[in-house]
């Protein structure tokens, strides 16, 4: 059967959200509606007649960086070049720097595709031992974008203001600033998920600041599972999450084709998501 390949309206972009959560990739109840705020035509499908048999995502920001993800084809359709096919088209108007955090097992794949390794992202996950109220964590105000849109993008590396407008008012979870003296020191965001929650981002100046914000979600998560994925070179990340009784349940390559950016991997104490980088 000849397929066809275009991009997703978001009815269909619902769907590669419920694959991704059938593949264990656990994402957030309401994150479609910022994906398709920062690029519309982010998604991409390849299609067997009517039926939608893989997808994929190569987002859009600007400077010209692209992250992929969402790269799945149907459990019983793979094996026949579908993923591949996708691939390739979505890579087909790709420049600049892309990147992705894709699973350790298609590693090598990604390398054959011109991917080089940057670090891993260790997700942690379990019940986190309550932490002591800072009364410098608040809930993000208008009054804080402009800092928190400085510090995202200082840690993320490009600007995503429409993104943002959706993720800083998260309709199941909260979105939290470390502030003293009226100066932003961290920010972050936790969502509710299928299972749990996810943290994510949660970028800091320094441990204390990410420790009172990753205590004040744990306060949020009252008792459920959370999850943040710490970049591995992080260690003071990895030991906050740790002390909370978190352990380590997945793991990812950041890997990136093109110059990668100089990120301030020391204030990433959890990436965003592993579909938007």
């Amino acid at each position: 059967m000849t397929h066809t390949i275009r991009t997703l309206a978001p009815a269909e972009v619902a769907t590669a959200v419920e694959w991704a959560a059938q593949e264990g990739w656990n994402p957030g109840l309401a994150d479609a509606a910022a994906f398709l705020a920062q690029d519309r035509n982010a998604f991409f499908g390849l299609f067997l007649g009517e039926e939608l048999a893989a997808v994929i995502s190569a987002t859009a920001y600007a400077g010209g960086f692209h992250f992929v993800g969402f790269y799945i084809c149907r459990p019983d359709l793979r094996g026949r070049g579908l993923g591949l096919a996708v691939w390739q088209a979505a890579f087909a108007g790709l420049g600049g720097t892309v990147g992705l955090d894709g699973v350790v097992a298609q590693q090598d794949n990604y390398a054959r595709s011109g991917f080089v390794l940057a670090h891993r992202n260790i997700r942690y996950g379990g019940v986190a031992a309550p932490g002591a109220p800072d009364a410098r964590v608040v809930d993000i105000a208008p009054a804080h974008h402009g800092a928190v849109a400085a510090l995202d993008r200082a840690c993320f590396g490009y600007a995503r203001a429409d993104f943002l407008a959706h993720w800083l008012a998260p309709p199941h979870g909260r979105a939290l600033a470390f502030v003293t003296d009226g100066r932003v020191e961290g920010y972050g965001v936790i969502r509710r998920c299928r299972t749990g929650f996810r943290i994510g981002p949660l970028f800091a100046e320094d441990a204390e600041a990410a420790g009172a914000l990753f205590a004040a979600f744990a306060a949020v998560a009252a008792g459920e599972e959370i999850f943040i994925d710490v970049p591995e070179p992080n260690a003071a990340g990895a030991a906050m999450a740790a002390s909370a009784g978190l352990v380590p349940v997945f793991e990812t390559a950041r890997m990136y084709r093109g110059p990668a950016p100089e990120l301030p991997l020391g204030r990433i104490f959890g990436i965003t998501s592993l579909e938007l980088g």
